[in-house]
């Protein structure tokens, strides 16, 4: 899977489980997950999603490091991991388009941090952090690549040291982050929340990008990891804190508690020309993000929680509790199919950190084969290839009764390589995440192809997610394609 590659945190186990997340691996629950049906019905919207009281532009995106791929690899594989906006910020993307970056100032330090609604933590380096490689053994800072010399917390006249506590989080991949914890004023797009709760970082393996200097996280308060205690290595008690956006709804900040990702696909020209390519959506806060959209397809659903006796899906007041933005799908299907692909079994996260849409396998494989000509399962690049040239269906999903359409052009990421006959290859957008029914307990996921065609809007008081069907748009340029990641490049076949 080497498109995906995600900051979310590997394990739910470890989570639901409060255990260490140090250089050991985290122990699993194998826990039997079955379909639920929600108690709380689908609705449409009483009244339009309200403006964002601050909307910040994404300015960047960045490759993604192996932790996403690895990541979901593991959570495949874990049975317990199943168990109008009044700020806005833009968002931008680097080395095409694979992780989606905005500025975030601690203090009065501005760094570039990847933007994820799959994790919750907002950290960076310190300065003079140790730099490490996967087996722990200390290298260059250049290798951790970080794109900053990271925060000088003394410097800060509003950083406080949160005593007594660390921060602790390793990915399935072997990177790990590990230091001190802290309170600053951390401010995104105008909207500045004081006394937030960071990660500041003194040890690192990182597989970076030269653009980012960290992270901030919008998920639930359950995967924050910060721990009781100074050493990492003795990590056993988890304290949970409100993540940024937490934040701002405490502290009244915003008028209502709505977080909103727009995510656009960026233009092959755009990233042909610079490695940074530059306003690539928005992330708006307090309200809808600022983008045209089809109001009439507005459908407000319940986020999917988990019991918390015994971590099976499950949506109610009482008992619950949240980790992911994960929500019921009933159906997906594309132009020209005459199945009914259900998706029971599961759940399915909307992750801004994931590229690709990882889909039940009797879905991925229909889709490929409906590719005109096909696209084939190319087991080298871990995706479906097909000549760029390719007639693509309409991919759709339906949540809450309503249907969602994904532009075809999500569904084309130019490999940079040459097929036998001199064609252009691409990969699909839309991969195989597994099957979706029997044991094995797959977790799927609605990554960048299919939230560049939608506005997720996140209530997290009520613990609900507003979809809306973007109006079709193009970014910088009439040639929507997209090359593939570097990571997933190569020069010759």
């Amino acid at each position: 899977m080497p498109f995906s590659r995600s900051r979310t945190i590997y394990s739910f186990a470890a989570v639901l489980a409060l255990s260490s997340v140090s250089r050991g691996t985290p122990t699993t629950t194998t826990t039997t997950i079955t379909r639920h049906v929600s108690s709380i019905a689908p609705r449409t919207p009483s009244s339009p999603l309200p403006a964002a009281d601050f909307s910040v532009p994404i300015t960047a995106s960045a490759p993604r490091s192996k932790a996403k791929k690895s990541l979901l690899r593991a959570l495949r594989e874990s049975q317990a991991a199943q168990a109008g906006s009044n700020f806005t910020t833009v968002l931008a993307g680097s080395d095409f388009d694979e992780e989606y970056l905005t500025n975030v100032k601690f203090g009065e330090q501005e760094f570039m941090l990847i933007v994820d609604t799959g994790s919750s933590d907002t950290w960076a380096p310190q300065v003079g952090y140790a730099c490490f490689n996967l087996d722990n053994k200390p290298v260059a800072q250049s290798q951790c690549a970080f794109g900053s010399a990271g925060f000088n917390s003394s410097a800060s006249t509003t950083f406080t040291v949160d005593p007594g506590t660390n921060f602790n989080i390793e990915y399935a991949d072997g990177e790990f982050l590990s230091g001190t914890v802290g309170f600053e004023t951390v401010t995104v797009g105008g909207l500045a929340v004081k006394q937030q709760e960071i990660g500041v970082v003194n040890k690192a393996a990182w597989d970076g990008d030269g653009f980012n200097s960290g992270l901030i996280g919008f998920a639930s308060p359950n995967l924050t990891f910060v721990f009781n205690g100074t050493n990492p290595d003795d990590d056993d008690t988890q304290i949970p804190y409100n993540p940024f956006f937490y934040s701002a709804v405490q502290q009244d900040l915003v008028s209502h508690p709505f977080l909103s990702v727009a995510l656009d696909r960026g233009s092959f020209a755009a990233e042909n020309s610079s490695d940074l390519d530059q306003n690539l959506g928005f992330i708006s806060f307090g309200g809808i993000a600022p983008v045209d959209v089809i109001s009439s397809t507005a459908i407000t659903v319940p986020i999917q929680g988990y019991d918390a006796a015994t971590f099976t899906p499950k949506n109610g007041s009482t008992g619950v509790t949240y980790f992911y933005y994960s929500v019921d799908v009933e159906l997906m299907s594309f132009t020209g199919n005459h199945e009914i692909f259900g998706t029971t079994n599961t759940d399915i996260i909307l992750d801004s950190g994931t590229t690709l849409d990882y889909v039940p396998t009797d879905v991925a494989d229909a889709f490929a084969a409906a590719f005109d000509p096909p696209a084939v399962k190319d087991d080298d690049f871990g995706v479906y290839t097909v000549v760029c040239t390719a007639t693509v269906p309409e991919f759709t999903v339906t949540i809450g009764g309503v249907t969602f359409t994904v532009d075809p052009a999500d569904n084309l990421f130019p490999l940079g390589i040459q097929d036998d006959d001199g064609n252009e290859l691409c990969a699909s957008g839309t991969f195989d995440g597994g099957p979706s029914t029997g044991a094995e307990g797959n977790v799927f996921i609605l990554g960048d192809t299919f939230l560049h065609n939608v506005v997720a809007t996140f209530n997290i008081e009520t613990d609900e997610i507003t979809l809306t069907q973007r109006a079709p748009y193009t970014s910088g340029s009439s040639d929507v394609k997209r090359r593939a990641p570097s990571s997933v490049r190569r020069r010759s076949v």
